[in-house]
């Protein structure tokens, strides 16, 4: 239904409004009396889905949606009914901040993609932290966290700092996003030193509280392999708990898009189809030449069951979707959730 008639409707539209829209819709169905009881009845899936248990976290199913779709935590049970086993909001930075000018949300259709420069637009720690307090659903809660754009790089491990302590009480994971291109000097976090600087200082931060939370770190598709190789050492000194790979790519090589269009767009990082590969050859390389040390979660370019175990097969433990959900809907989940089941079960 989605493909065929919904979301035709939605592509009528901008696509930073099909997303308001959307998100008006879900929670209008979640204040119908048993409206995300029926919405779940349509999208879950009815095979058993194996529980699966990685840095201490008993996941329900192994796909999780991908952070930026709900950045600011406003439908987390609509996707807990959808079938997530795992939902991760933000990037949340300490203070609200309106992003990147407009129009920053653009699709390929062409290549089954989108690119943006939202540039980590939310509506601040303390708003987004009220919100999940009242979430109904038990479903995994991330929350990946962020600098705000007039944070310079030297004093940025404060704006993570005061997150990570915001939201412990309301997430049960945390994700540093060092890796989106749509903050101006945010990359350069992902250089060995910073990196280890920021995420020693977090762990220390976690390390003082009764209950750890796992704390993992989300990275950029176009490091180079010297660069997988030092993001293996610091996993390995720092001890977080995994690796989400991968954010949106900088690269524009391959598209089915013409040229001239893609040059209008201009700036902003490219997901769904072309990442594919380039997501699943970072977690192919970061699983094997760690020898699987640690949990990778697998992002870019999952649009079918086939293309989420193709993610598992090379190294992840789990995997988020984001653009893939835009252009497939859904059953996705189903999709993906009863591909993995099947290939358990061989």
């Amino acid at each position: 239904m989605y493909k065929i008639f919904l979301r035709p409707f939605l592509f009528l539209f901008q696509p930073e409004n099909a997303h308001h829209l959307t998100f008006f819709m879900l929670k209008f169905i979640n204040a119908l009396p048993f409206g995300r009881q029926v919405f779940s009845w349509s999208y879950r899936n009815k095979s058993n889905s194996s529980p699966t248990e990685h840095f201490g976290l008993q996941f329900p199913n192994q796909v999780g949606l991908a952070a930026g779709l709900d950045k600011n935590a406003e439908a987390i049970d609509m996707f807990a009914a959808m079938g997530f086993g795992f939902v991760e909001i933000g990037t949340v930075t300490p203070k609200p901040q309106p992003g990147n000018p407009k129009p920053r949300l653009f699709r390929l259709k062409e290549d089954q993609a989108l690119i943006n420069r939202m540039g980590f637009n939310n509506d601040g720690v303390s708003v987004i932290k009220n919100r999940l307090k009242k979430r109904k659903s038990n479903i995994l809660v991330g929350g990946n966290i962020g600098k705000n754009k007039v944070t310079p790089n030297d004093k940025a491990v404060n704006d993570y700092i005061i997150c990570f302590n915001e939201l412990f009480d309301v997430v049960d994971y945390f994700v540093v996003n060092v890796s989106s291109p749509n903050t101006p000097g945010l990359r350069e976090l992902q250089e060995k030193e910073p990196l280890a600087k920021l995420l020693n200082t977090l762990m220390a931060d976690n390390k003082k509280r009764p209950n750890p939370k796992p704390i993992l770190l989300k990275i950029a598709p176009d490091l180079t392999e010297e660069q997988l190789m030092d993001i293996i050492e610091i996993v390995e000194e720092t001890k977080i708990a995994g690796v989400i790979a991968t954010n949106t790519t900088i690269d524009r090589s391959g598209l089915s898009t013409q040229d001239s269009l893609v040059e209008t767009i201009g700036a902003g990082g490219l997901s769904g189809l072309p990442v594919q590969k380039k997501s699943t050859n970072v977690i192919h390389f970061l699983h094997d030449k760690s020898k699987g040390s640690f949990p990778i979660i697998g992002v870019g370019g999952i649009n079918s069951g086939e293309s989420a175990l193709e993610k598992i097969d090379a190294g992840a433990s789990l995997v988020q979707v984001y653009s893939g959900f835009i252009y497939e809907g859904p059953a996705l989940i189903k999709a993906i959730n009863k591909c993995l089941s099947r290939s358990e079960s061989r």
